[in-house]
Order: structure tokens, then sequence, then C-alpha cells
């Protein structure tokens, strides 16, 4: 099976025991599948999604970058793989019309701790087609939340669309300010106080909503603006 077919096996639901014992069993490979997703995320762990190329994950497998295209496709399909890995970890609820807003929320929430154990981790998600059967399960789970709140089908497609977006690119903003801090010292920059203290000397004449209103903006902390935001898209959608 060449790695192609590979990648089109693992989007295929499981087969049967029996299904799986009607073909002769092949000699255990030195590096499986489960073995390049697990050391790959040890890499994005410790050194962020960026150092992780397939030559860098050869080398903490101990072999050459060849030998690793038997079990993935390309970066993509490994991407794929990545993502698929920790849409395992979510636990999705059974739709109750009356909680939808809080399910759904808490659906993005746990994605949202997923991406942030593995920094630069969520920039794999975006523009990715929905075709691992875990992304696809967590996908049908969110549908089922919107449904069942009484979302319109179109709406409810877009709105995953525009949460799973919204939830990558925090948690990638989130990981760049946070690799930038430890590698510098331009934390000072995000510092609130000295954000303040730039705006309040801005002339007041040509940006006065923005010295009137500092404080505004630069408040927040933890993760009140991506709560805020959430809500604002959540709401929106129950107001249509």
């Amino acid at each position: 099976m060449n790695p192609r077919e590979r990648r089109a096996a693992r989007h295929q639901p499981p087969k049967t025991e029996a299904e799986a014992g009607s073909r002769p069993r092949r000699r255990k490979a030195p590096i499986t599948v489960e073995q390049v997703i697990d050391t790959s995320l040890g890499v994005i762990a410790t050194e962020g999604y960026e150092a992780l190329t397939m030559r860098r994950l050869a080398g903490a497998l101990d072999t050459g970058p060849a030998s690793l295209y038997a079990h993935v496709v390309n970066k993509a399909d490994l991407d794929e793989l990545l993502i698929g890995r920790l849409c395992a970890e979510l636990v999705l609820p059974e739709p109750d019309p009356a909680a939808w807003r809080e399910q759904i929320r808490g659906v993005c929430t746990q994605i949202r701790e997923q991406y942030l154990k593995y920094p630069g981790i969520s920039r794999a998600a975006l523009a990715m087609a929905p075709t691992d059967l875990e992304t696809v399960r967590v996908s049908e789970g969110m549908l089922a939340i919107l449904l069942a709140g009484g979302v319109a089908p179109q709406a409810a497609a877009w709105a995953i669309d525009a949460l799973l977006l919204y939830v990558a690119a925090y948690c990638l903003e989130v990981s760049i300010a946070r690799q930038r801090s430890a590698q510098d010292d331009a934390v000072w920059v995000r510092d609130r106080d000295e954000l303040l203290r730039r705006f309040a000397a801005l002339p007041a004449e040509t940006f006065p909503h923005t010295t009137r209103h500092a404080a505004e903006l630069t408040a927040g902390e933890g993760h009140d603006r991506f709560d805020f935001t959430l809500a604002l898209m959540i709401d929106g959608l129950a107001h249509r």
C-alpha cells in the first residue's frame, strides 16, 4: 500500500476483526504512525510548531526523512494527523436545545486548551479540509449542537467554520506572543502599563478616541477577550 492509499484508508471507518483477520499479517514496522504523531507533538511542545520539519522529525525518530514517507504522504498529511489526534481528546456533549450556547462554547474552549499545549500547532488547522475521522467527529458534534439550538443548517455550517477559524487564530497569536516574550525583551511591548503610557503620549487632537479609551483598549486578563468574542459570535447566531 503506497502512502496515498494509507492516507485514504485512515479516512475510512475501522475494519471489523473478521475483515482484518482475513488478510495475512505483516511484520511489525520499526516506526508506526502513532510514533510519528507522538514524536511530532513532543517536538512541538518543546520547540514550537515551526521547528517541526520532516528532517527534524526524522532526526527525533533516529531515521532518515525518506523512511517517514512510508507512513505519511507529506507535511500536510502529518498536520492532518496531528490535528486529528488533538480532536480525539475532545469530549462532545449530547446536544441539548436548552444549553446549546454553553455546549458550543465548551467545545471551543476544549479546542483552545488543546492548541495551547503545543505552541503554534493551530497553524496546521488553518485551510484544512476536515477529512480525518476525528476532525469530522468534532465538526459533526458541533453541527448537532447548533442544529439542536434551532440554528438554520447553512448558518450552522458557516458558524462552525468561523468559530474554528477564530479559535485557531487566537491560539496562534497567543503562541507567537509567548514565543517572542521567551526569546527577547519584547514582553514590555505587550505590558498593559507600557501600552497605556504609549497611548497617553499620543496627541489627543489626532487620536481623541484612542487616548480617551486607552483603558478599554488595553483591558482584559487571561482569556477575557476570547470569551467575549465567542459570546459575541454565538449570541449573534441566536438572534438570526
